[in-house]
């Protein structure tokens, strides 16, 4: 499993999970729902485990998307039955926001054999593939993450990156909020130099929320081209956590600001731009 693309096509999966009925050796294969809970009691990927999108993030004000604890990431990698063979599908029903946001965290524990599922539930259902509304429980694991934070930018890394322009940052909020015309923190506008690119612009909606096919050629026109490490953030890292996986897929240098615009904009020494 672990030669699979990071971006995995529906029909490509649907083949996969034939193809597993027919073998008779254990799956590796582990897929990972992150849509609203009653979607999931309602209809989901055959052999889906539910994980809530409130178990990726502390809570704690005023950054309450922040990573868990070591503990709380533990428990989680736990639960759902990783092992270090496992190879994750992840996806959710809103285009990909929390769906990255659990594969940002799987590289934050030192997982890295995973793959989004290109459009999620939208794009499975459109596709007319098989559904099911079985409760899956996963075989608990005694597995041992290995903390990488490379993954994770700052409030330190981006204002060094700033400082010593080698870093560009990815603003995935509304218009409104980067503009500082919303405001959800003391504080109001963007990282300075931040680049805005709402996560939706990736989307495409005429394709079930697939990931738009000339998602490179529009980020170069917006100026996020690969040519340094980009920082990415929203609110609280969900929305950014789709723009952090289409930069991946795409082959960038990529972080994800899980303080996000929460910690930035009630930061007393940030500076910020309108």
């Amino acid at each position: 499993m672990s030669s699979l693309p990071l971006l995995i096509e529906p029909a490509e999966l649907a083949s996969l999970l034939e193809q597993g009925k027919a073998d008779s050796q254990p799956s590796t294969l582990l897929i990972i729902d992150l849509c609203q809970e009653a979607q999931y009691h309602a209809g989901h990927l055959p052999g889906a485990i539910y994980v809530s999108p409130r178990s990726l993030v502390a809570g704690t004000p005023p950054a309450p998307g922040k990573l868990p604890n070591e503990e709380q990431l533990t428990q989680l990698a736990r639960q759902i039955g990783l092992t270090p063979n496992t190879h994750v599908i992840a996806y959710d029903d809103e285009g990909g926001g929390w769906a990255g946001r659990f594969l940002w965290t799987l590289e934050i524990i030192g997982h890295h054999k995973f793959s989004y599922l290109n459009g999620g539930l939208h794009a499975w259902a459109g596709e007319s593939l098989p559904m099911e509304n079985t409760v899956n429980t996963a075989t608990p694991s005694d597995y041992d993450i290995a903390l990488n934070f490379t993954p994770r930018a700052t409030v330190e890394s981006i204002l060094s990156g700033l400082e010593s322009h080698n870093l560009m940052v990815w603003d995935a909020r509304g218009a409104d909020e980067y503009r500082g015309e919303k405001v959800l923190a003391a504080k109001g506008g963007h990282i300075p130099g931040a680049i805005h690119c709402e996560w939706t612009e990736l989307m495409d909606r005429n394709a079930h929320l697939k990931i738009r096919r000339d998602a490179r050629e529009y980020l170069q026109q917006k100026g996020i081209d690969g040519s340094l490490p980009i920082a990415t953030h929203c609110q609280s890292h969900h929305r950014s956590g789709f723009t952090y996986l289409v930069g991946k897929i795409l082959g960038f240098e990529m972080q994800g600001y899980d303080g996000s615009w929460s910690e930035w904009g009630n930061h007393p020494d940030t500076p910020v731009e309108r």
